[in-house]
């Protein structure tokens, strides 16, 4: 196996090594992915550490007495960047893992789970620039590509984003099960409860939908 062993009771570790292998498949397709909400997250970041960091060094260097005007902005400055960094990764992200085009077709797309609930959800956005977008909201359990020791198994994960995305699928006919059984649900609802160390895996539910372009 490439993949490290993974805790299969360990919901955040399932997600985790699976948004991992998202993009990674998806740009050894020849998808470009764009990495500006990362960009931003990280210099808000760095920023507001680099804040703290030379704020402490004038301090430990000159005194309190010499540096508590430009300490107070600091902090202030500080403070203003970590609630830029927590709306940017809250308000704007919202979850993405993967956000680039491919042959004119612009892509986004968002990871999310349920407490306790061993369900893989992804919420797509794709279509081409300036012109209205295509939603699909896809949900399928972590049982379909993990095994039960814990090894993420690449090929189902493939098969599935290939066959539920048609982005996806045309980038990678090979991996589109075109037989697979499809069925409509809004956000996975009534998907049946699967166990994370082993059982069945049935196959992702898929819903879609048209939004106008903010």
């Amino acid at each position: 196996m490439s993949t490290p062993k993974i805790a299969v009771y360990s919901l955040s570790d399932l997600k985790n090594t699976t948004d991992d292998a998202l993009p990674n498949y998806l740009t050894s397709l020849k998808f470009k992915q764009t990495h500006f909400l990362a960009d931003v997250r990280l210099a808000l970041g760095y920023s507001a550490v680099i804040i703290a960091a030379v704020t402490f060094y004038a301090d430990y260097k000159l005194g309190w007495d010499a540096t508590k005007y430009w300490t107070l902005w600091a902090v202030i400055a500080y403070f203003i960047l970590n609630g830029a960094l927590t709306y940017w990764i809250w308000g704007v992200e919202k979850g993405k893992i993967f956000t680039g085009e491919i042959n004119d077709t612009l892509i986004s797309i968002a990871s999310s789970v349920t407490k306790h609930k061993p369900i893989y959800n992804l919420h797509v956005r794709y279509g081409p620039p300036g012109k209205e977008p295509q939603i699909l909201k896809i949900s399928a359990p972590f049982t379909r590509w993990f095994d039960s020791e814990g090894y993420f198994v690449a090929t189902p994960f493939q098969q599935w984003l290939a066959t539920e995305i048609p982005t996806v699928g045309e980038a990678d006919p090979q991996k589109v099960h075109k037989g697979a059984e499809k069925t409509e649900r809004e956000n996975g609802e009534n998907l049946p409860e699967a166990a994370v160390d082993g059982g069945a895996t049935p196959s992702g539910a898929r819903s879609r939908k048209s939004k106008n372009t903010r």
